[in-house]
């Protein structure tokens, strides 16, 4: 079950990325729903630098997992981040850029649009 794939503008939700493919659901969105406990609904860049804060954190995500079907990511690659990640990401001065019409309106939950507007790479701040 989803919740409806309204984006934090209010919008339609568009794709994050097909390739790498993302979303909670692997169909490259940032839906959610109520089996979501992550709540990845942000859809973000990759940087050097937050992928290497999410490591610090215990959440590698460069590194392959062919066991799980993941390639790992590089930077550039977009990505459904959790909400509570990129929080803690901005609070800590490492949040990555974000697409707004893509990140999931579940997000405004627990990050202020204003927060996310600092971020949007997408020219709709």
């Amino acid at each position: 079950m989803k919740y409806p794939s309204i984006n934090v503008l209010g919008g339609p939700l568009e794709v994050c990325s097909t390739r790498p493919l993302t979303g909670f659901f692997r169909d490259g969105c940032c839906n959610s729903g109520p089996g979501d406990q992550g709540r990845h609904t942000v859809c973000a860049e990759m940087t050097a630098e937050f992928l290497a804060f999410s490591k610090y954190l215990g959440n590698d995500l460069s590194t392959p997992r062919p066991e799980f079907g993941f390639q790992g990511l590089k930077p550039g690659d977009q990505w459904c981040l959790c909400a509570s990640r990129f929080a803690q990401a901005h609070d800590e001065g490492a949040a990555p850029k974000l697409r707004l019409k893509a990140t999931h309106h579940a997000t405004l939950d627990l990050v202020p649009l204003e927060v996310l507007k600092l971020y949007a790479s997408d020219g709709e701040a």
